[in-house]
């Protein structure tokens, strides 16, 4: 264990006039505090966070951070409190601290929604300031190196959690030996079979190859030398989880990998980086597609590099970076390089904001604080946190950077959200291309738009942003919260005529208290979700309102009705059954329905469908809208016990409206060579279109078909039907409705 005197000297020897009071008064703290709490392998806990220290010193970073990295366990492991934090070593190094600490006594009903809760706080904390990134990586990277005394169900959970979330966030900031190391340690318990396996044949393969790279090593820096550029060569194995992920992403074996070495060339000036670029391809031939120029384009986490791959000695594929000093510290360290902790600037001043890598992460961690409960959040997060990337452009010019797979409805969500809420098409490379293509270095992507576009729900499985994941799920909640709104205000128009009463929505605001909802929207789709009886609403609006409903009603001689059994309490009037004209006094109003893609909730019975033309009724489905059934599908009995969910509906639809609708027949016909040609023959001359298809052979010379077809309305049902019954290979054709039908 690291001793006090030893941990000053390490700061004092990169940081003149460090705070030594500082950083003595947090390690004695830190230490009485810990006093005789032990670690799983039984060491001391205060080793823990000196540990911490020491890998922030490695980093070289100041003493706030380092005194942040002694104490950061202090307020939830001990009887430290956040004021004696403050009182003693400043405001700041308390919000480091309190950012550090997880959430106690979280009244969540799952585990993955408590971590959820801790990472969102750890975010926007990070928001302000970046050290607190910092201390939680290092704190990590010790967990995960002394993970072995741990529980065999914990440390499977912890490592997950390091493979999807730490290693990535140390990847945003630059991090590339941080989250390599915490890759490979999560590797080992997350998948130990298969970390055994490469670790072994890597172990062989760099016995075999060790005569290769060092001549490789030496050929490269002779090379070099004589062209009179000074450089620096270096070899580095690739790891295991690196060798395995580029296994599984291009299924290929292990000996099929030619890139399991790679050479580093460092050089002093950014010149010498493309002089040695022109020496490697002038001497070695370059292999196609595998250039690379991240100094012009640099990664969002600062990343600046040339990449190269070229047929070395033996015509062996070897894989070069080549780059500055200063290019290599930032690629090595990533934050934690930049000058800003060592010159004394402030850490969450302006001057973060000149790196880059800090400004995405905080446009990426104010995406996430969008989120709208905690599992999604969790979701958001691992997506956006990936960082193989594609860059594209806009007919601009400008760059947007997208993770592998981006389509271009990412890039529209990337340009802005109201872009991609009225994507209807793109164009890659000036030509018209599907919005699912997958985007590729250097497409120019036009998102072309429509105001009267909502992004479908089905590209949420498309999309590989979480941003436009986040936006879609918003947009179709949206869209479906208005259109249960839509069927909600109809419910409630017709049960207020009923009640006698004229229905205005303002008179809810003053209802939302008994009715426990905070907006008057929130009634609305309540009540078309289901979840709310319109009858609530009434008595909620008017208090004395008594439900005195007819039990016997006469049927005026020109309406219909359907009564739900004998001795029912309510009466329905059928729909339909009466010419178009004027309302009469009194007479509630029927919900028009439009089809399934008109502004309400609405669905047909998946067991027949219904037509315009057909008598209809509604039934109230909770958080599906209203089923549309036909007068006489005998699937309306399971309703009889059940009159609140019943609605009165008619047919609205536009004249040279193109959308069809759901029907089914069945056909009894010859069981020989061409029956089915036939019947099919006359749904194609009849423009009808056939959704499914079911064969059951009931005789050796018969056979039954059912078919699910849509068609416009009941006539155009009624023309088929009479068609397919002329033929000579048909026996019988009917419509079917309902199951006990078939």
């Amino acid at each position: 264990m690291m001793r006090q005197y030893e941990l000053v000297e390490k700061v004092n020897g990169y940081k003149k006039n460090a705070d030594e009071a500082l950083l003595n008064k947090a390690y004695i703290y830190a230490m009485q505090k810990h006093g005789q709490q032990k670690r799983a392998n039984g060491d001391p806990y205060f080793s823990h966070p000196l540990e911490v220290a020491a890998i922030l010193t490695d980093l070289r970073l100041d003493e706030e951070t380092i005194a942040t990295a002694l104490l950061h366990d202090t307020i939830e492991d001990t009887d430290a409190t956040r004021k004696e934090i403050d009182a003693l070593f400043g405001e700041k190094i308390g919000f480091l601290v309190e950012g550090l600490t997880k959430l106690k006594r979280l009244d969540l009903v799952s585990k993955k929604a408590e971590q959820a809760e801790n990472l969102r706080r750890l975010l926007l904390a990070i928001s302000d300031d970046v050290r607190v990134l910092l201390v939680k990586l290092a704190d990590r990277l010790h967990n995960m190196r002394t993970l072995d005394h741990m529980p065999a169900e914990k440390r499977s959970r912890i490592a997950a959690e390091t493979m999807e979330i730490y290693a990535p966030l140390a990847g945003r900031i630059g991090m590339q030996g941080m989250r390599e190391e915490l890759e490979e340690l999560a590797f080992r318990h997350v998948n130990p079979s298969a970390h055994a396996m490469v670790t072994a044949k890597l172990a062989e393969l760099v016995e075999k190859n060790r005569n290769l790279v060092s001549t490789i090593t030496s050929e490269l820096a002779s090379k070099l030398e004589r062209e009179g550029i000074q450089a620096t060569v270096k070899s580095r194995q690739k790891r295991a989880f690196s060798v395995f992920r580029k296994m599984e992403n291009k299924r290929l074996s292990l000996e099929q990998l030619s890139d399991l070495f790679g050479f580093r060339i460092i050089v002093g000036t950014l010149e010498d980086c493309y002089r040695t670029l022109g020496v490697v391809h002038t001497t070695w031939q370059m292999v196609p597609a595998r250039f690379k120029d991240f100094i012009s384009t640099p990664k969002q986490n600062d990343y600046r590099s040339l990449h190269t791959t070229v047929i070395g000695p033996s015509r062996q594929r070897v894989e070069l970076q080549i780059r500055t000093w200063e290019m290599h510290e930032v690629a090595e360290f990533g934050i934690a390089a930049h000058t800003l902790y060592k010159d004394g600037f402030a850490p969450d001043g302006n001057g973060s904001e000149k790196m880059n890598a800090f400004a995405t992460l905080r446009k990426t961690i104010a995406q996430l604080a969008e989120g709208v409960n905690p599992e999604e959040f969790l979701e958001h997060t691992k997506l956006e946190l990936f960082l193989d990337q594609v860059f594209c452009f806009t007919p601009k010019g400008r760059i947007i950077a997208l993770p592998k797979g981006a389509t271009p409805i990412d890039f529209a969500y990337a340009v802005h959200t109201d872009v991609g809420n009225t994507c209807v098409g793109c164009k890659i490379n000036g030509q018209i291309m599907p919005v699912i293509t997958e985007l590729k270095n250097g497409d120019e992507v036009e998102i072309i738009r429509s105001k009267a576009q909502t992004p479908p729900a089905a590209w949420e499985s498309v999309v590989v942003t979480g941003k436009a994941r986040a936006s879609i799920r918003r947009a179709t909640r949206e869209a479906v919260r208005k259109q249960y709104a839509g069927l909600g205000t109809r419910i409630l128009e017709r049960a207020f005529a009923r009640a006698g009463k004229t229905f205005a929505s303002e008179m809810l605001a003053g209802a939302l208290p008994r009715l426990a909802r905070e907006a008057v929207d929130d009634v609305l789709a309540d009540v078309g979700r289901g979840e709310l009886a319109s009858v609530d609403v009434i008595r909620a609006v008017f208090p004395d309102y008594k439900d005195e409903r007819v039990s016997h009603a006469m049927p005026d001689k020109d309406e219909g009705w359907f009564g739900l059994k004998a001795g029912s309490s309510m009466l329905f009037r059928v729909p339909g059954s009466r010419a178009k004209g004027k309302r009469k006094q009194g007479e509630t109003p029927a919900i028009p329905i439009r089809g399934a893609s008109g502004d309400l909730p609405v669905r047909f019975s998946p067991d027949g469908g219904a037509v315009p033309g057909d008598r209809i009724v509604g039934i109230l489905t909770p958080r599906k809208g209203i089923t549309i059934f036909p007068i006489q599908s005998p699937e309306l009995k399971e309703y009889d016990e059940m009159p609140e969910r019943w609605l009165d509906v008619r047919w609205d639809i536009e004249e040279g409206s193109s959308e069809r609708f759901p029907a089914r027949i069945k056909v009894v016909a010859i069981n020989e060579p061409g029956t089915l040609a036939t019947i099919a023959e006359v749904m194609a001359n009849n423009d009808a279109n056939i959704q499914n298809l079911a064969m059951h052979r009931t005789a050796p010379d018969f056979m039954d078909m059912v078919f699910d077809i849509e068609v416009w309305d009941l006539n155009h049902l009624t023309r088929i039907i009479r068609q397919l019954a002329a033929k000579p290979v048909v026996s019988k054709a009917e419509r079917i409705v309902g199951r006990e039908s078939e």
